[in-house]
């Protein structure tokens, strides 16, 4: 499995990392040996919303050949709906096994034609935002539409990380995954 990271300047690193770390972790205790992952962007280098910079490996890969591309949100992502070189990027992944984002990286998803005629959330206080996108607005943490999983919030991208290693590998890697992150508090509020 190949995972695309996509990053951009003004992203929140919570967003990001937290289902960074869930998800790397099939590999690295040994569940998927096959799991590979790269940061994606536009750019050599980004910058979150708090001055962390990420080098990144991948400028601008064509996103159609990984199986799970990676949206984090973030104050970025106001604009970044709206840049065309940004979506027409994005949309080379619509072939993606699973689109997944979290927080406000669901506009993306939906600038890109994705959320069409599907149900989906993201942060609570972008709901609004979101409505122009999608089908069905679900005020939950988790949300799952066929090929597109979304999530609120940025602390909901821990959540999104094992409920991907589930999806990919069982519910025992998952639970065994949450245990060795001493995260007490997956299976919550999830809409499929």
């Amino acid at each position: 499995m190949t995972i695309g990271f996509i990053l951009f300047d003004q992203l929140t690193t919570l967003d990001f990392i937290g289902f960074y770390d869930g998800i790397t972790r099939l590999k690295m205790l040994g569940f998927k040996e096959d799991v590979t992952w790269d940061l994606c962007a536009l750019t050599e280098e980004i910058g979150d919303d708090r001055g962390i910079t990420f080098k990144v490996n991948q400028v601008s890969p064509d996103l159609s050949e990984y199986d799970l591309i990676f949206v984090p949100g973030g104050m970025g992502t106001r604009a970044l709906q709206y840049n065309v070189e940004f979506i027409d990027w994005l949309q080379t992944a619509k072939d993606v096994t699973y689109k997944v984002s979290v927080c406000t990286g669901s506009l993306l998803l939906g600038a890109a034609g994705f959320l069409t005629n599907r149900k989906a959330t993201t942060h609570p206080n972008a709901f609004d935002l979101l409505q122009q996108y999608i089908n069905k607005l679900e005020h939950a943490r988790i949300v799952q539409d066929a090929d597109v999983i979304t999530g609120g919030g940025v602390s909901t991208s821990v959540d999104l990380g094992l409920y991907m290693c589930e999806l990919i590998d069982g519910a025992e890697t998952a639970r065994k995954i949450q245990k060795q992150m001493d995260y007490p508090y997956y299976k919550n509020n999830i809409v499929t």
